[in-house]
């Protein structure tokens, strides 16, 4: 074999090589992906499990939940607002952390709605309870309920 030869053979051989590289770059790329996804998804699942065992299993948010759970401007409601107890301010920093979870991605819109969307609806059917939360730092909350259908 001549110099060239050798010059062509080192060159093909160079060229299969980087190309090698190239696909497993390619392969190591996607299945990291793959399972940034796939641990993301169980991310929110705990993130969606742990907050479905703290909303329909604590009493006091159960208490709370009964009572906006009602026709709109109702007294109960006003009564509970103006009351402000701890059971209330816990009912809407649960929904704060929710509407915090939303925004850093770690739970999505479709999931909130599933499993809690009828009870944000009450929070932003009751006019009083919404100033309460405009009014009283609740700000993601209240992005959450102003964009909420």
């Amino acid at each position: 074999m001549t110099l060239a030869d050798w010059i062509a053979l080192s060159q093909i051989i160079h060229n299969f090589a980087v190309s090698v590289a190239a696909l497993g770059a390619f392969g190591a790329a996607f299945y990291a992906a793959r399972e940034y996804r796939r641990n993301s998804k169980l991310e929110r699942a705990r993130w969606a499990a742990g907050l479905y065992e703290k909303f329909y299993e604590r009493g006091e948010l159960k208490r709370v939940r009964d009572s906006l759970d009602c026709e709109s401007n109702l007294e109960q409601v006003n009564e509970l607002v103006l009351r402000g107890g701890s059971d209330f301010t816990d009912y809407l920093n649960f929904f704060e952390f929710v509407a915090i979870l939303e925004r850093s991605k770690q739970l999505k819109r479709k999931e909130i709605e599933d499993l809690f969307g009828y009870y944000i609806g009450c929070l932003k059917r009751h006019d009083i309870v919404r100033r309460y939360v405009k009014e009283n730092g609740y700000e993601r909350l209240d992005n959450l309920l102003r964009k909420w259908q």
